[in-house]
C-alpha cells in the first residue's frame, strides 16, 4: 500500500488571502521581517521599504520576528533603514537574534520598540572556513573584522562600552525585553500600537 500523497502546496484560496493581507499591511505602512536572514528577505524588505518611502515620508512600522542568519543581509537591511527619508520604527516581537538584532539596530534608539515577550541575542559572526590553508586564513581575518564591525554598532547604537561589547559577544548573550532596554538595544517595552510616540505613527 501506498501512502496516501497530501498536497502541501497552497491553494488559490490560500494565496488570495495571503495577497490580501500583504497588500492590507503595505497600506497601513507595516513592514514583516520574520524567518531566517536571507538574501531573499533583504530584497523583499529593501524593496518594501523603498517603495513606502517613494509613496510618502509618514512614518514606516518594521515588525522583526527572526533567529538571525546572513550578516551582510541583515547589514542591508540596516543600512536601507537608515538611507531613506520616511522615518522607520522597529517592533521586535518572539525573538530577535544575531543578524535580525544587527538590522533592528538600524532604527534610531528612539524609535525601537518590543512586545513583553521578546528575546533578543547578541553574539559574534560564526564561520565554517573550509578549503586551503591559505583561504581558511584569510576567511579567519574577514570573521574577526566583522566580528569588530558588530561590536562597534553594537556599542554606538545601545551607549556601551566597546569594551564590555567585546566581552558580551565572545558567547551567546540573550536577552528578555527589560534586560534589552537596560542595555539599550529597546527603548521601551509596549503592549499595544497606541503606546507608540504619536508622532512615530501607528502599526
Amino acid at each position: 500500500m501506498f501512502a496516501q500523497q497530501i498536497d502541501t502546496q497552497p491553494g488559490p484560496s490560500t494565496l488570495r488571502d495571503s495577497t490580501f493581507l500583504e497588500e492590507k499591511a503595505f497600506r497601513s505602512r507595516t513592514v514583516l521581517v520574520f524567518g531566517t536572514v536571507t538574501d531573499a528577505l533583504a530584497c523583499e524588505t529593501v524593496r518594501k521599504l523603498l517603495a513606502l518611502d517613494a509613496d510618502s515620508d509618514a512614518p514606516i512600522t518594521v515588525i522583526v520576528s527572526s533567529p538571525g542568519g546572513h550578516l551582510e543581509s541583515g547589514d542591508a537591511i540596516h543600512d536601507v533603514v537608515r538611507f531613506i527619508s520616511a522615518p522607520v520604527n522597529m517592533v521586535g516581537t518572539g525573538w530577535v537574534g544575531s543578524a535580525a538584532t544587527h538590522l533592528f539596530l538600524g532604527a534610531p534608539s528612539e524609535r525601537r520598540y518590543c512586545l513583553p515577550q521578546t528575546r533578543f541575542l547578541i553574539h559574534q559572526p560564526s564561520g565554517g572556513a573550509v578549503g586551503p590553508a591559505s583561504d581558511m586564513a584569510l576567511q579567519a581575518k574577514e570573521i574577526i573584522k566583522a566580528r569588530e564591525r558588530i561590536a562597534q554598532v553594537i556599542s554606538r547604537e545601545t551607549g556601551q562600552p566597546i569594551e564590555r561589547v567585546r566581552m558580551d559577544i565572545e558567547r551567546d548573550l540573550w536577552m528578555p525585553a527589560e534586560d534589552a532596554v537596560a542595555y539599550g538595544l529597546v527603548s521601551s517595552i509596549i503592549q499595544h500600537k497606541r503606546e507608540l510616540d504619536p508622532r512615530s505613527g501607528t502599526l
